[in-house]
């Protein structure tokens, strides 16, 4: 990231599953600046295999970052944002909190964890000026499914599963090899919107498929939904 600093960016170091990393960054930017306004809650990865597979030391560490260290590092901006009585904190879900597909266990878990997390923190610090959003993405045009596709194939591609989660992982790459999918700078609008609006809505799904995939998901019966992601990923 330092050719941003060719922008006027500041580039610090910070590791999201270090406590002490996580505290030293905020107190760094706190006295420079005097201040943090707007925090962007965007780490996460996403450890794709059959439940059974995964390690639960794994599972930890899909939870450390993509919720436990995204809570330490809002816990550490918040005094500031109160002190100031006013805050942005844009969590970066995914329509993964709402709706859930095979293999994807742990990191829906995690997504569906923090959709709760970002609501309740919604009604605490409101009173204080801060306003929590969050936005879910559908399908973005990163690295991130090959990742996932390839994490699966290395854990569940042999064994039980192995069957169902090398067409699974075929789906994926698919996918995010193809030319459907949405590009990032999508979401940054996003970010940017959620940011700079005087009442910001409370969540931005946003990228392909995201607003189609949630109305189906109220609307379908939880096996007729099942049936639906079964066939998209066959």
């Amino acid at each position: 990231m330092k050719d941003l600093e060719s922008d006027g960016i500041r580039v610090l170091q910070l590791d999201l599953t270090d406590g002490d990393s996580i505290e030293a960054c905020v107190k760094s930017i706190i006295e420079r600046e005097g201040r943090i306004d707007i925090l962007v809650n965007n780490a996460g990865y996403g450890s794709y295999a059959a439940i059974e597979d995964v390690s639960i030391s794994e599972a930890r560490s899909q939870f450390e970052v993509n919720l436990f260290g995204l809570a330490r590092l809002t816990q550490a901006v918040l005094p500031s944002m109160r002190a100031k009585r006013f805050g942005r904190i844009v969590n970066i879900s995914s329509t993964a909190g709402k709706i859930y597909t095979p293999f994807g266990g742990w990191y829906h878990a995690t997504k569906f964890a923090l959709e709760g997390f970002s609501d309740c923190l919604r009604l605490e610090v409101e009173p204080f000026g801060i306003n929590v959003v969050v936005v879910e993405p559908g399908g973005i045009k990163t690295e991130w499914g090959t990742i996932a596709a390839e994490h699966l194939r290395k854990i569940s591609g042999n064994g039980a599963y192995a069957r169902a989660a090398n067409r699974a992982a075929d789906s994926m790459l698919r996918t995010y090899q193809g030319d459907r999918l949405s590009p990032p700078s999508l979401v940054a609008e996003a970010i940017r919107e959620a940011v700079a609006a005087r009442k910001p809505r409370t969540r931005y799904p946003v990228g392909f498929g995201a607003k189609p995939m949630l109305i189906l998901r109220r609307c379908l019966s939880d096996r007729m939904f099942d049936r639906l992601v079964r066939r998209a990923m066959a």
